[in-house]
């Protein structure tokens, strides 16, 4: 039984992982409205969604698998508080803080939105770091890191989870700089009537 819960912690990692890059660029692309004519951004956002939740999901597995696993030397404390892996155990607590991450994005987004618009996104954001923590956590504590299959996918998954955010972080600049260039050649108003 010992051999499924290492077979289930593992798939279910990878699995994870894949889909929390996947959301994380299906939001991007929404927020960006660089969706082409065929999809409306709707579809990125309900699709975001989906991936988003299943990527939750999966990582709720991976953690449940990884406590069941004997052979792990994970027990409850390890698998729920961050920095009580002994030993070089640093692969575990980086797992914990981005499962805590990944749960409070997704908690967060579930309910109607309440509170500020810029503290839902900062929080949302969070999950950039969080899929790079979590890519660590793989390539510490992984049975798979030393395989060059699992090395490739993990630094094909950074990559496509950081490219999309640099791309859209320029964007935003250059989109602030064109506001800034419009706003500096409005003609001023003085208080009285026209300038």
């Amino acid at each position: 039984m010992n051999e499924v819960w290492w077979y289930l912690s593992r798939s279910s990692g990878v699995v994870a992982t894949v889909l929390v890059v996947a959301a994380i660029v299906c939001g991007l692309y929404f927020t960006a409205r660089a969706t082409g004519s065929r999809r409306r951004p709707k579809w990125w956002l309900d699709l975001h969604n989906y991936l988003g939740g299943l990527a939750f999901l999966f990582t709720a597995v991976h953690v449940v698998a990884v406590y069941q696993d004997e052979l792990s030397g994970i027990g409850l404390a390890q698998v729920a508080v961050p920095f009580t892996a002994a030993g070089a155990r640093w692969g575990v607590t980086f797992g914990v803080v981005a499962a805590y991450v990944f749960a409070l994005v997704v908690l967060t987004s579930w309910p109607r939105r309440r509170g500020s618009r810029r503290t839902w996104l900062l929080i949302h954001l969070l999950s950039i770091p969080a899929a790079l923590l979590a890519a660590v956590h793989a390539w510490v504590v992984g049975s798979s890191r030393g395989e060059r299959w699992f090395q490739a996918l993990l630094v094909a998954l950074v990559g496509v989870a950081v490219y999309p955010a640099v791309l859209r972080l320029f964007t935003l600049a250059a989109d602030r700089r064109r506001r800034t260039a419009v706003e500096d050649t409005r003609p001023l108003v003085s208080a009285g009537g026209r300038g």
